[in-house]
C-alpha cells in the first residue's frame, strides 16, 4: 500500500493525515495547535507540523506530502533564508487603509479585478507588502523573499534549499498574480512594497516541489480553501460552504473570473480550473463567543437555539466580531438589533447567532450567482457542519438543499490527494471512494434574510479601534 500525506496548517492548529493513495482512506492522523492572533512566528507552524507528523506515525513509509495552509498570509525571508518578522495572517486589518490607497492608485476596483481577479481588501498580501513598506521600512529593506504559508513550510520540508515554490491557486490570493494570465503582475509588487522582490516559483497542478532530506515527495501544496474544493470533491452545481474560523463560500469553474464589486474573490483552484470564492472572517467564532456570554459549549448552544422560533421573534445579531471582509469593514463591530421583553432569552440569542452567522454566507452565496455560478445544492463543510441545527437551518436560509459529508479533514485529504496526484500523473485527480453524506431540506423562512440585510445596509457596527 502506497501511502500519502495531506497537510492542513490553518490559523489554529496543524493537521496532519496519513492516507491510502489508491482509495484515499485515512489510516492514521495527527495534531498539533497554533497560537490565537493576527501575527505569528512561522517557526511556531513548523514545530506544530513536526509534532502533528510525529503525532501520524511519522514518513518513514510515506512516499509524497503536500500542504495546504491558511491563505494570504505574509513570510518575508531575508537573503540569508532567515524570516525577517512574524508573519502577518489573513485575518490582520491593519493593512486597511493600504488596501484602499492601492485600490485607487490602479485607478478603481474594475482596474484590479481584470488584472487579478479580485480586489484587495485587508486580508490580501498585497495589502500587507505596503503596510509593511510604510510602517516598517526596515523589515522591508532587509526582505528578499515573500512567501505564503504553505510555500514557507513546503520550503522547510525541503531543507529551505533553493527557490521557494507555490500553486497557481494559492499564488491567486496574494493580489499579484493573475488568473487570465498565469503569471504575476511584477508591476503591482512594485506598486505596492517599492521595489521588486523575488517571489515563489509557480508550479504546475502535478510538478513537483523537490523531496524532503528522507526523500518523500513534494506536491506543490494549495490554499486551504483549494484543498477543501479537491478533498469534498466539489462539482459542478455544487457551491461549497465552509465554516471554520472564517467562512467561505465558494465554487468551481472552468473560466476564470473578475468582481469589480469586491465581494467575489476570482481565485484559481488547484486543478487548473477556478475558484470563484466569498470569504467572512466571522464563523464559528461568533458561536464560540455567544456561547462563552451564555456559558455553555457550542454543543448545547446549537440544541438552545432549536427552542427559539425561525428569526428568533425579530431578534437580529450582525455578526462583525472581528471587523468584515465581505463586505469590506475592517474597522466595524458586532450589533444586536431589536431587543423586545420577549425575545431577551438565551434560546434567542443562539437563535440570533447562527442566522446571523448563516446570513452573511447566503449573501456570499447570492454573489456567487453574479458572477455566473448556478447553485443546485450546498456542500457544508467545517466544524459547525457537524450540527445538525446549523444544517437545518442553512437549507432554510439559503434555499438550497444542504449536503453535509461525513466528519472529515477535507482541506487535508484535499493535499493528500494532491499528493497522490502527483505520484500517479494524469490529467486528473485520483477517483477517491466516495465518503458517506446526509441531506437536509427545509422551507425557505421569510422575513430574516430581509431583517438582517435591513441592519447589514444601514449600519457597518460600532467603529471598534484599528489594530496597530
Amino acid at each position: 500500500m502506497t501511502l500519502v500525506v495531506g497537510v492542513d496548517s490553518s490559523t489554529q492548529s496543524c493537521k496532519v493525515i496519513v492516507c491510502d493513495a489508491d482509495t484515499g482512506r485515512v489510516v492514521r492522523e495527527g495534531r498539533a495547535p497554533h497560537p490565537d492572533g493576527t501575527e505569528v512566528s512561522p517557526a511556531v507552524w513548523w514545530s506544530a507540523l513536526k509534532d502533528a507528523i510525529a503525532e501520524a506515525g511519522g514518513t518513514e513509509d510515506v512516499a509524497a506530502i503536500s500542504v495546504a495552509g491558511q491563505q494570504h498570509g505574509m513570510v518575508c525571508i531575508d537573503d540569508a533564508g532567515e524570516v525577517v518578522r512574524p508573519a502577518i495572517l489573513w485575518n490582520d486589518t491593519r493593512s486597511a487603509g493600504a488596501a484602499r490607497a492601492l485600490v485607487s492608485e490602479l485607478g478603481g476596483p474594475s482596474q484590479w479585478a481584470s488584472a487579478v481577479g479580485s480586489v484587495p481588501v485587508a486580508s490580501f498580501t498585497v495589502t500587507k507588502l505596503r503596510w509593511l513598506a510604510e510602517h516598517e521600512p526596515e523589515s522591508m529593506r532587509h526582505t528578499e523573499t515573500v512567501c505564503l504559508p504553505h510555500d514557507w513550510l513546503t520550503w522547510q520540508l525541503r531543507g529551505g534549499r533553493g527557490t521557494p515554490t507555490t500553486d497557481r491557486g494559492d499564488a491567486s490570493g496574494t493580489g499579484y498574480w493573475s488568473p487570465f494570465t498565469g503569471d504575476y503582475r511584477t508591476d503591482l509588487v512594485e506598486l505596492a512594497a517599492g521595489r521588486l522582490v523575488q517571489l515563489p516559483t509557480v508550479l504546475a497542478p502535478t510538478a513537483t516541489a523537490g523531496c524532503t532530506r528522507d526523500g518523500v515527495v513534494l506536491a506543490p501544496g494549495t490554499g486551504d480553501n483549494m484543498g477543501a474544493a479537491l478533498g469534498a470533491g466539489t462539482a459542478p452545481g455544487d457551491v461549497l460552504v465552509s465554516l471554520g474560523t472564517s467562512g467561505t463560500a465558494f465554487a468551481v469553474t472552468k473560466e476564470a473570473t473578475a468582481d469589480p464589486s469586491g465581494l467575489v474573490a476570482g481565485f484559481a483552484d488547484a486543478t487548473g480550473c477556478f475558484l470563484p470564492l466569498v470569504c467572512t472572517l466571522n464563523a464559528t467564532r461568533v458561536l464560540d463567543s455567544v456561547a462563552r456570554i451564555l456559558g455553555v459549549d457550542l454543543h448545547t448552544l446549537t440544541q438552545l437555539a432549536l427552542d427559539a422560533p425561525p428569526g428568533a421573534d425579530g431578534l437580529v445579531l450582525l455578526p462583525y466580531f472581528d471587523g468584515e471582509r465581505t463586505p469590506d469593514r475592517p474597522n466595524a463591530s458586532g450589533t444586536l438589533h431589536g431587543m423586545t421583553r420577549y425575545n431577551t432569552t438565551r434560546a434567542h440569542l443562539a437563535r440570533a447567532a447562527i442566522e446571523g452567522m448563516l446570513c452573511g454566507l447566503a449573501d456570499g452565496v447570492d454573489a456567487l450567482r453574479t458572477v455566473g455560478v448556478t447553485p443546485q445544492r450546498i456542500r457544508l463543510v467545517g466544524g459547525g457542519a457537524r450540527s445538525s441545527a446549523i444544517r437545518s437551518i442553512a437549507a432554510a436560509l439559503m434555499g438550497l438543499p444542504v449536503i453535509v459529508p461525513s466528519p472529515g479533514e477535507y482541506v487535508a485529504l484535499g493535499a493528500a490527494r494532491q499528493a497522490a496526484w502527483v505520484l500517479r500523473g494524469g490529467d486528473a485527480p485520483p477517483d477517491w471512494e466516495p465518503v458517506g453524506e446526509s441531506q437536509t431540506e427545509a422551507d425557505p423562512t421569510p422575513g430574516i434574510r430581509e431583517r438582517y440585510t435591513e441592519l447589514r445596509d444601514r449600519t457597518e457596527g460600532w467603529s471598534r479601534p484599528v489594530e496597530a
